[in-house]
């Protein structure tokens, strides 16, 4: 066995015109791909992607990690959109949205803040650290499984995934995410499981 790339949970034209065909055939296709390809290379073919965690937990800092960090970041990532996305979240979640931030728009406005000013490559989160949701962020392959911190959505801030589309205009991309393609029914099955 190895570890391989997972199919995206839509078509690779269902989030048009929000994001392209194209630039999901590359991201997923190309860049998560190229991530996968070298994590095999760099721990043999004796785990597959339920060992995930337990390498990024356990890999030094170094190019199995990159490696490793970044299937699990973007295996996350392709989950927190969906087709007809976006809007607001209900039940559980958006309750503890308002007991944590105060509101959804205060929310919103922190996790489109975090995202579109994250300096250089990275990630802004949604997490819950355990007493608490959070909007933090982190940089290259970074992600909060390493902080003790549990995910619940993600936003990749990376210019690849948005540049095709975007180009240099990434709050464009991040409120077009939250606008239109952000998963809340993932984030809120994350937070059960916490």
């Amino acid at each position: 066995m190895a570890f391989t790339l997972p199919p995206l949970p839509y078509a690779s034209d269902a989030l048009d015109p929000h994001l392209s065909q194209e630039t999901l055939e590359f991201h997923h296709g190309k860049h998560h791909q190229t991530y996968v390809t070298k994590l095999n290379e760099l721990v043999g073919d004796d785990k597959t992607n339920a060992d995930l965690d337990d390498v990024v937990l356990g890999a030094a800092p170094g190019p199995e990690f990159n490696n490793a960090a970044q299937h699990w970041n973007h295996t996350f990532y392709w989950r927190c959109m969906a087709p007809a996305g976006g809007g607001e979240p209900e039940g559980e979640l958006a309750e503890a949205i308002a007991k944590d931030f105060g509101s959804f728009g205060a929310f919103r406005k922190e996790l489109n803040d975090t995202a579109a000013t994250h300096f250089g490559s990275g990630w802004a989160w949604l997490v819950h650290d355990g007493s608490r949701l959070l909007v933090t962020h982190t940089s290259d392959a970074d992600l909060p499984l390493r902080h003790g911190q549990h995910a619940l959505l993600t936003i990749d801030v990376w210019e690849h995934a948005y540049y095709v589309d975007y180009r240099n205009k990434r709050p464009d991309y991040v409120s077009a995410f939250l606008d239109h393609l952000v998963n809340w029914d993932f984030a809120a099955e994350n937070l059960r499981q916490v």
